[in-house]
C-alpha cells in the first residue's frame, strides 16, 4: 500500500520519538520509498522545526530532547532463575537507544520485604516489565498480586487474560508449547517412536506439557512422563538414574528434558554407566542456556529469551511515548523457539550442525 506524504512524515516522527534519530537509507527501505523521497520528507519536517537534519538522516530537535526525559523502567523477574539473565540482557541491549534506564526492583520473591511491585513503583518508575513468580498454570492466583500495578506494564513470559485477571495486559512470551512440538518432531524424524519426557515443575512446564499432549498423537509417539525435582535437590541424581533404568527396560532411548541442567546430569549418569550419547540414548534439552556446555553438547530448544526482553521493552516504551493514542489495541505477542542441533541427538547430517529454525 502506498503511503501518503503526511503518513510517511508521521512514521518518521514516531521513529524519532522512539529512537531519537533516523537514517534516511534505512527509513526509506522501511517505508518502501526512494531515498530522494525520504530526504524530501526530512527536509520538510526540518523546515517545520520538527526535527534537526544531520548528514544522512535526522535527530530530535533540542526542544524535543529537553522535553523527553529519560524513562525509568522497573523490571521484576525471578532473579534466582538463570533463564532470565538473557531476558534482562535483551532489554538492556536496546535501553540506551530508547533513552530508557532499567531498574531492578527486587532480587527475588517471597523474601519478606513486602510487595515487590509496590516497592518498585515507589521508586517513581514510568513503566514496568514484569514476570510474576507464579506462571500460567496458577493464573487464578495472580489477580491480587497484579492489582498493585498502577503504571503501564508489559508482562514477560506470562499470558494472563480475563477472567483470571481483571484487565488485559500487554504481554510478550515464548511459545513454549511450540518448543515442545519441534523437539518431539525432531526426535520422531530421527526414527524414535517412544520418548521419555522429563520435566521440572517450572512455570514453563505448563506449556511444555500442553505441547507434548497435543503433538504426540499426531506424530504416533508413545510418551513416558516423568516429573523431576529441582536442579539442586539431593534426590535428583537418584531420580534421573531410576528414570534411565525404567526407560531402557521399556525400550525407550530418546529423552526430552527440561531443563538444560537436568539434561546435562542425565548425560553424566549415562556416561558413568558406560552408555554412549547419542549411540545408546538421544537427548534434546529445553532452555538452551548452558546446553552447549554439557559433557556431550546438547541439542536444545532455545526460547527467544533476548528477544523477549527487547520486544517487551520496545512495546512498553512505545506505549509511554504515545500516551495520547490510548485506543491502540492491547498486544499479545508470542515468539517461536528455535531448535539448535548439537551432538546429543545423533543427527548426523553436516547441515544439521548449524542452528535451524523450525
Amino acid at each position: 500500500m502506498i503511503m501518503l506524504g503526511h503518513e510517511r512524515r508521521e512514521r518518521i516522527l514516531e521513529h524519532l520519538r522512539l529512537y531519537g534519530r533516523v537514517q534516511a537509507a534505512e527509513m526509506a527501505a522501511e517505508l518502501h520509498v526512494s531515498e530522494i523521497t525520504l530526504r524530501r520528507d526530512l527536509n520538510q519536517l526540518g523546515r517545520d522545526k520538527l526535527l534537526t537534519r544531520t548528514h544522512g538522516g535526522a535527530v530530535r530537535t533540542t526542544s524535543q530532547l529537553e522535553a523527553t526525559s529519560r524513562l525509568k523502567i522497573g523490571v521484576i523477574v525471578p532473579m534466582r532463575e538463570y533463564y532470565y539473565s538473557e531476558v534482562l540482557r535483551g532489554a538492556a541491549s536496546i535501553a540506551e537507544s530508547l533513552d530508557a534506564r532499567l531498574l531492578i526492583g527486587v532480587s527475588g520473591f517471597g523474601s519478606g520485604d513486602g510487595h515487590p511491585i509496590r516497592h518498585i513503583q515507589e521508586m517513581g518508575v514510568d513503566g514496568l516489565l514484569l514476570t510474576t513468580p507464579l506462571g500460567d498454570a496458577d493464573d487464578n492466583r495472580v489477580g491480587e498480586w497484579l492489582s498493585e500495578v498502577t503504571v503501564p506494564t508489559v508482562l514477560m513470559e506470562r499470558a494472563f487474560t480475563f477472567p483470571r485477571v481483571s484487565r488485559e495486559f500487554d504481554y510478550v512470551r515464548s511459545d513454549h508449547a511450540h518448543g515442545a512440538v519441534i523437539a518431539l518432531r525432531h526426535l520422531r524424524e530421527l526414527g524414535y517412536e517412544s520418548i521419555a519426557v522429563g520435566i521440572h515443575r517450572t512455570p514453563t512446564a505448563y506449556w511444555l506439557e500442553a505441547g507434548v499432549k497435543n503433538i504426540a498423537p499426531a506424530l504416533g509417539l508413545e510418551v513416558a512422563h516423568y516429573s523431576l525435582p529441582k536442579e539442586d535437590d539431593p534426590h535428583l541424581y537418584v531420580e534421573l538414574g531410576r528414570m534411565l533404568d525404567e526407560c531402557l527396560a521399556k525400550g525407550i532411548h530418546a529423552f526430552f528434558m527440561h531443563t538444560d541442567l537436568h539434561a546435562s546430569q542425565l548425560v553424566e549418569i549415562a556416561l558413568q554407566r558406560g552408555l554412549s550419547v547419542p549411540g545408546d540414548i538421544a537427548i534434546v534439552a529445553y532452555d538452551d542456556v548452558v546446553a552447549s556446555l554439557a559433557a556431550v553438547p546438547l541439542t536444545a530448544v532455545a526460547p527467544p529469551k533476548t528477544s523477549i526482553g527487547s520486544t517487551a521493552l520496545e512495546l512498553l516504551v512505545r506505549r509511554l511515548r504515545r500516551p495520547a493514542q490510548n485506543d491502540e489495541p492491547v498486544c499479545h505477542i508470542s515468539l517461536l523457539p528455535t531448535l539448535h542441533i548439537r551432538s546429543s541427538c545423533g543427527a548426523s547430517s553436516p547441515e544439521l550442525a548449524n542452528f535451524i529454525s523450525v
